[in-house]
């Protein structure tokens, strides 16, 4: 940038760092750090010799091979040369069941799916109701609206009172071959 402005403007090193806010000494800085290729090749050498070391064990094996070298450069170098070591998942020891493929409906009434909704009233109270729809026609023959669901009321009657009253409400109705959740 400093060489740009004095090529534009033609001025001096300290009138194009003046200028810019740019230190004169910042402007001639050379760095005398020595090349660091012969590391970079060792440590991928290493790394991929030993696929399961990282940074640490890498930068102990250099130590012992004679290299005059800081933990902290290995570390530096090591995610720039993208060495990282990739994070285990851990296995899961039970499988989870998978679910049975979902039936379609050919017919009205013939496959339900119930769902829980949920909504907050103006005053701030939640409610959740539970939903069952007929797949084919998209009608909902039961909707049951409760402030609360409470899991002990899973098993009871309660609980299966709006799908029972579905099932009867009508002579023509028939109950669904298949529900799904």
């Amino acid at each position: 940038m400093v060489i740009h402005v004095r090529v534009a403007w033609q001025v001096s090193i300290r009138h194009a760092c003046r200028a810019l806010p740019v230190e004169r000494s910042t402007y001639h800085y050379r760095s005398r750090r020595t090349g660091q290729a012969a590391l970079i090749r060792r440590i991928k050498e290493i790394a991929r010799n030993r696929v399961r070391y990282g940074y640490r064990r890498i930068h102990v094996l250099l130590r012992r091979e004679g290299w005059q070298v800081n933990a902290k450069r290995v570390w530096r170098l090591h995610p720039e040369e993208n060495l990282q070591l990739r994070n285990k998942s851990p296995r899961r020891r039970v499988k989870g069941k998978s679910r049975e493929g979902r039936s379609s409906a050919a017919a009205p009434n013939e496959v339900w799916a119930m769902d829980f909704v949920h909504d907050q009233l103006f005053d701030g109270r939640k409610i959740r109701a539970l939903t069952v729809i007929d797949t084919l026609t998209r009608l909902s023959p039961a909707i049951e609206v409760r402030q609360a669901w409470r899991g002990r009321l899973s098993l009871s009657p309660d609980m299966y009172l709006p799908l029972t009253f579905a099932f009867t409400e009508s002579r023509h109705r028939s109950s669904p071959t298949a529900t799904s959740v």
